[in-house]
């Protein structure tokens, strides 16, 4: 078995090479590469190894970027202290994965279940995807929002927002509360510093809260109408554009 190791802490590549030879001393350890850069280089001029040993963060980026940069094909065994939310993703992603600080016998399971499945025929994982999830694991996300009430200033957390709308040339926000609030930011820019797992741009006028949806109605065209809490004025204002009712049933069912 040929392997290949990515890791930015020296101690931790001789710690997990030292326990990968204990294992299985006619392991191959091809290269212990440190950085994104590093990898990149390695993988243009080298064959693919067996197996890959990878740490999530890298000194000059996350990982996943190597796989943005040159293709891969060789089955990932991560090595991470990520949390809970991240670990779930790998699995799903029927990729193995080692708890740091790694101990022998997890690593033992590993090496094992890759031995069991390495002859099988699997579908490629798309390391992209997982790349695009942990840059917006780590993004981060606009908590709240200060507001201005007559001569005061008023902490409003995001988690009080049911929606954001356009009203004339002006953009609001309004609470769970009922509350309406004027902010200085466009739709554009809401929707690049709105966490997308809770916020999403159902047309021109309006960015909903994914709690703020009470009902949703079939509409003409394959359209969707949606009832919010707070209610809006107009049933119409709250109706999901067409180029954007792909997404929205995505985004309900993410």
């Amino acid at each position: 078995m040929k392997v290949v190791i990515i890791e930015d802490e020296a101690f931790a590549a001789l710690r997990l090479k030292k326990m990968i030879l204990e294992y299985n001393p006619e392991i191959k350890i091809l290269a212990e590469l440190e950085s994104v850069s590093e990898s990149v280089k390695w993988f243009k001029s080298n064959p693919e190894p067996d197996l890959i040993f990878l740490d999530i963060h890298l000194e000059d980026d996350l990982s996943f970027a190597i796989f943005e940069q040159v293709n891969i094909s060789s089955p990932v065994i991560f090595t991470t202290a990520f949390d809970e939310y991240a670990i779930k993703a790998f699995k799903l992603k029927s990729i193995d994965y080692l708890l740091k600080p790694i101990v022998h016998e997890e690593l033992a399971a590993a090496l094992k279940k890759y031995e069991e499945f390495s002859g099988l025929h699997s579908e490629s994982v798309d390391l992209r995807s997982l790349y695009s999830l942990m840059l917006n694991k780590e993004k981060k996300f606009r908590e709240r929002f200060t507001v201005p009430v007559g001569n005061k200033i008023k902490l409003v957390d995001i988690s009080e927002i049911a929606y954001f709308y356009v009203l004339e040339k002006d953009i609001y926000f309004k609470t769970f509360q009922g509350g309406s609030y004027p902010v200085e930011f466009t739709l554009d820019k809401l929707v690049e510093i709105l966490d997308p797992t809770n916020f999403f741009r159902i047309n021109r006028k309006y960015i909903v809260n994914i709690t703020s949806i009470s009902n949703m109605f079939a509409y003409s065209r394959g359209r969707v109408r949606l009832d919010l809490n707070p209610k809006v004025e107009s049933d119409l204002d709250t109706i999901v554009s067409i180029d954007r009712s792909s997404d929205f049933k995505k985004w309900l069912n993410s």
